[in-house]
C-alpha cells in the first residue's frame, strides 16, 4: 500500500522525463490518462486484476495435458485402418448354439464360460420359482454352550443360601464349586461329617454320590485330577476325629474313611473345633501343593461352641480362615423361622430291639440372625397347625456367617417348611450378617429393636400354654371343675402377655425410625400378634368366669358339652376393643407393607377368626364311669381289648422316652 502513493505523487516527474527522452505530446496524454485512471481505481480492484491474470496465465499452461489425452484418442482411433478378416461359416447347422450346445468341441466362448450350459432366461425364470416354492433359510452353525460350572463361575454366588433341592441336589452344586476351583489351580476339599444319629441318614446319602461326584470330576479336560485334587475326610461330635491323615485322590480310601463314622450319641457338635483341628492338620498339605483349600461342613445344627452371645469363637474362625483364603461351605438345615430350636427326624432302636422314628424338638438349629427376633406364641385358631415348624429359608446365623465372610454359600438341603417363599422378594428381607457385637451394639441405636429382642427372650424362656377349649358338662359340678382347671393356666398367661407386651410398648415410639424392612415386619407381626392374644384371653377369662358362675342349659336334646369358639363379640369392655382395634391395625399393615412373606403369611392367620368368643352346644361320647364294684368312681371304664391297646401304647410310649438320642 505505501507504493501506490508514492507512483501518483511522481507522476508529474515521469511526464518530464518522458519528454526530455523525445516522447511526442500524444504519447505524454496517453501516459496521463493510464494514471488518471490508476488514480480512480481502489486498491482491491488492482489486487483483483493481478490476480485475474496470474489465474489465465496457469490456465495455459495445464489446459493442454487435461485436453489432449481425449484428442489423442480420438485422432488415433480416427487413424486406425481396420483390417478385413475372413470368417468361415460351417455348412451343418445346429439345433442349438452358444454354450447349450451338445458339440463336443467348445467355442472360444465356451472355453473361457465360469459357468457352463447357462441360459440367463430359463434360469432366471427357474431362480424365481425355486425362492417361491422353497425358499431358502439361513442356517447358523450350533454354537458351543459352556458348562454349568463355567456359567456359575462367572456369576458372583459367594456368601449366599441356596435352596438346590435336597441333599443330592447340594452336592451336585459342591461339585460345581469343585470344578470351578480346578480349573483355577489344584485344589483341597475337605469334608467334615456331623456324626449325629440325626445325621446317618444325610450320610448315606452323601456317600451313594460321592463316588459318581470324584468320577465326574476325573473326567475333566486337561486336569489330572490325581495330581491337581485332593480330599480330607473328618468326623465330629463332641469329640473331632481326622479320619485321612493325609489327603488323597483315591476314591475307594475316601468312601471307606467316610463308612468308619460311628455315631455320636451325646448330642453335642462341636462344629468350629472340628474347622480349627482341620485347619492345622491340612494347611501344611496345601501349601505344598499349592492349592486352594476348601471345607464342606455336613451338619443338621448350628453348633454348640460358637462362644456363646459374644460369638467369640465363631469370630476368630472367621479370621483364620479368612487370613488362610479357605472357602467354607456348607449342606445343612434352614433354621426355623425366628427361633432357636427346631425339629429334626430320627430313627433310633431300643435295647430290645424295638425301632423308633419321630420328629424330636429342641434342635439346635437357629435362630437365622445373632439373637432370636421372632415372638414365639402359639396360635389359637384351627388352621394354624405345624406353624412352630415353619422355615426362615436361611441357614442358622453361626454358619451363614461363616460361609459369608469366606466366600463360600450355604446350602439348604433339608427346607422343611409349610410354604415357599419367593427369593427375589425375601432378597430385601436378608438376615444381618454382621459379627455378634457389631450386632448388639446397633440395637442400642433404636428402642424398638431392643424393646422387640427383649420381648423375644421373654417368649423363649416361658412356655406359652393352649388355652382348653372344650369342656365336658354332662353335669354343673363336672363343668366348674373343668372350667377351674382351665383358668389356672390362663392367669399365668394373661400376665405373661401383659409382660410382653409392656415390653413391646417401650420402643412403640421408635417404630418409624427402624431402618430395614426385617426390623419393621418383625416389630409389627410381634406387637400385633401379642395384643391379639391379650384380646381373646380377656375374652376368654370373662366367659369362663360367667359360666362358672352361672353355668347355662343346653337348647338341644342330647348335648352334653359347652366349646368355644371365635366370634366378632369382643368382651372385657373399652380397654379391650381399642387392643383389638390396634392389633387389627398392626396385622393389617403387615398384610399391606410386606406381601409374599412370612410375616404376612402368619399376619393373616391370626386375622383368620376373630378374637373374640362365643359358647356352643355340643355331644361328647362320654364312658362309664367306675363304682359298682368298688372301683375308682372318676376312674373311666373300658372294654378289656380297649384297655389292653390302651396299655400296650403307654408301655410303648415309656420305652420311647426312655431311649430317646439326645439331638
Amino acid at each position: 500500500m505505501s507504493t501506490i502513493p508514492a507512483k501518483i505523487s511522481g507522476s508529474a516527474n515521469s511526464a518530464n522525463i518522458a519528454g526530455a527522452n523525445g516522447a511526442t505530446s500524444e504519447d505524454t496524454a496517453d501516459q496521463s490518462l493510464v494514471w488518471a485512471l490508476y488514480d480512480a481505481v481502489p486498491a482491491w480492484g488492482i489486487s483483483l486484476l493481478l490476480h485475474a491474470c496470474i489465474f489465465l496465465l496457469l490456465l495455459t499452461v495445464t489446459l493442454p495435458e487435461i485436453l489432449l489425452p481425449e484428442l489423442n484418442l480420438t485422432s488415433s482411433i480416427e487413424q486406425e485402418e481396420v483390417q478385413a478378416e475372413e470368417y468361415v461359416i460351417d455348412s451343418e447347422p445346429t439345433e442349438q448354439l452358444g454354450s447349450m450346445s451338445n458339440l463336443n468341441i467348445q467355442g472360444a466362448s465356451a472355453a473361457i464360460a465360469q459357468s457352463k450350459g447357462l441360459d440367463n432366461h430359463r434360469e432366471e425364470i427357474r431362480r424365481i420359482e425355486s425362492a417361491i416354492v422353497n425358499p431358502k433359510i439361513e442356517t447358523f452353525e450350533a454354537l458351543t454352550m459352556p458348562s454349568e460350572a463355567e456359567t456359575i463361575e462367572n456369576i458372583d454366588l459367594t456368601g449366599t443360601t441356596e435352596h438346590p433341592g435336597g441333599t443330592e441336589g447340594a452336592v451336585d452344586r459342591m461339585t460345581l464349586e469343585i470344578a470351578a476351583s480346578l480349573r483355577q489351580r489344584r485344589t483341597l476339599p475337605v469334608w467334615l461329617f456331623d456324626e449325629s444319629i440325626s445325621l446317618e441318614h444325610r450320610r448315606e446319602e452323601i456317600l451313594a454320590r460321592f463316588e459318581n461326584v470324584y468320577r465326574q470330576l476325573g473326567l475333566m479336560d486337561d486336569i489330572d485330577t490325581k495330581e491337581a485334587l485332593r480330599t480330607g475326610i473328618v468326623g465330629y461330635g463332641k469329640d473331632v476325629h481326622v479320619l485321612m491323615e493325609e489327603p488323597s485322590s483315591d476314591i475307594d480310601e475316601l468312601i471307606k474313611a467316610v463308612k468308619t463314622i460311628k455315631s455320636d450319641v451325646s448330642g453335642v457338635e462341636n462344629v468350629f473345633t472340628a474347622l480349627n483341628v482341620a485347619l492345622k492338620q491340612y494347611a501344611p498339605v496345601r501349601r505344598r501343593m499349592r492349592a486352594n483349600m476348601m471345607f464342606i461342613i455336613v451338619t443338621d445344627e448350628r453348633g454348640d461352641d460358637f462362644g456363646g452371645d459374644s460369638y467369640a469363637i465363631l469370630e476368630d474362625t472367621v479370621r483364620k480362615l479368612s487370613r488362610e483364603g479357605v472357602r467354607v461351605y456348607c449342606i445343612g438345615n434352614s433354621s426355623p423361622f425366628g427361633r432357636q430350636k427346631g425339629f429334626v427326624h430320627v430313627k433310633w432302636t431300643a435295647p430290645d430291639g424295638t425301632e423308633f422314628e419321630d420328629d424330636l424338638p429342641d434342635a439346635d438349629q437357629g435362630p437365622e440372625t445373632p439373637l432370636a427376633e421372632g415372638l414365639q406364641l402359639p396360635f389359637w385358631t384351627a388352621n394354624a397347625q405345624q406353624l412352630e415348624r415353619m422355615s426362615s429359608g436361611y441357614g442358622p446365623y453361626t454358619l451363614s456367617r461363616l460361609c459369608a465372610e469366606t466366600g463360600g454359600i450355604f446350602f439348604v438341603a433339608d427346607d422343611t417348611t409349610v410354604r415357599k417363599w419367593d427369593p427375589q422378594i425375601m432378597r430385601q428381607y436378608a438376615p444381618d450378617y454382621r459379627p455378634g457385637l457389631e450386632y448388639r451394639k446397633q440395637l442400642q441405636s433404636n428402642l424398638a429393636k431392643q424393646a422387640l429382642i427383649a420381648a423375644a427372650q421373654l417368649a423363649v424362656n416361658e412356655p406359652v400354654p393352649i388355652p382348653q377349649r372344650a369342656f365336658q358338662a354332662n353335669n354343673d359340678n363336672i363343668l366348674r371343675e373343668q372350667i377351674t382347671e382351665a383358668q389356672k393356666p390362663l392367669a399365668v398367661l394373661d400376665y405373661f402377655l401383659q409382660r410382653v407386651h409392656e415390653a413391646l410398648e417401650v420402643g412403640e415410639k421408635h417404630r418409624d425410625k427402624l431402618d430395614t424392612d426385617r426390623w419393621r415386619a418383625q416389630y409389627d407381626l410381634a406387637m400385633g400378634r401379642v395384643l391379639a392374644m391379650r384380646v381373646r384371653a380377656y375374652g376368654y377369662n370373662s366367659l369362663l368366669a360367667e359360666m362358672k358362675s352361672s353355668p347355662r342349659r343346653f337348647e338341644k336334646e342330647g348335648s352334653n358339652q359347652w366349646l368355644l369358639q371365635p366370634s366378632e363379640k369382643i368382651e372385657g369392655g373399652a380397654n379391650v376393643r381399642k387392643m383389638h382395634d390396634k392389633a387389627l391395625m398392626y396385622l393389617n399393615r403387615i398384610i399391606e407393607e410386606h406381601p409374599d412373606t412370612p410375616w404376612a403369611f402368619l399376619a393373616k392367620i391370626e386375622l383368620s377368626e376373630p378374637l373374640g368368643w362365643e359358647w356352643r352346644e355340643g355331644q361328647l361320647a362320654i364312658p362309664q364311669m367306675g363304682g359298682a364294684n368298688g372301683d375308682n368312681p372318676r376312674r373311666p371304664v373300658f372294654a378289656p381289648e380297649e384297655e389292653e391297646r390302651r396299655r400296650q401304647a403307654q408301655e410303648m410310649q415309656r420305652k420311647k422316652d426312655q431311649f430317646k438320642p439326645k439331638v
